[in-house]
């Protein structure tokens, strides 16, 4: 018989510190998905990201099995992690809460240029430019 999908999760988990709580436990358990069997392989392939959220797409089975593919963290985690802060500013037209370089928002579009639509580099650059610019983030080169 063949597998029919079930149903599609999408939540954020920080990297490498999943446990079967929410938002895990309240998306996936009304599937009747093994919890544990997804938080050891979602922890096992995000260890390297050690608390960065991450997102996940879960695409459940009619068996109760699953496939999950991550994708890269959000930029505005990476940007704070490059600015060094702990959130945006709540006014980012008036108040300016850091500055990055053009190079640091260039090193984040790489990384995310999986998952960015966009055509280039820089067009993904300019894009890393604007969400830290609406974060009261200052980019300077």
């Amino acid at each position: 018989m063949a597998k029919t999908v079930t149903g599609v999760a999408k939540f954020q988990v920080p990297g490498g510190q999943a446990t079967p709580a929410p938002p895990v436990g309240t998306s996936l358990g009304k599937y009747g998905v093994n919890l544990g069997q997804f938080v050891q392989g979602f922890n096992d392939r995000t260890k390297e990201y050690n608390g960065t959220p991450i997102p996940v797409i879960v695409t459940i089975y009619n068996d109760r099995s699953f496939e999950f593919v991550t994708k890269s963290p959000p930029a505005a985690s990476l940007l704070k992690q490059a600015a060094g802060i702990a959130k945006g500013s709540g006014v980012p037209n008036r108040d300016k809460v850091a500055t990055v370089s053009r190079s640091q928002c260039e090193e984040i579009a790489q990384k995310k240029m999986e998952d960015l639509n966009a055509r280039s580099l820089d067009h993904a650059t300019r894009m890393i430019e604007g969400t830290a610019r609406s974060m009261g983030i200052i980019v300077e080169g």
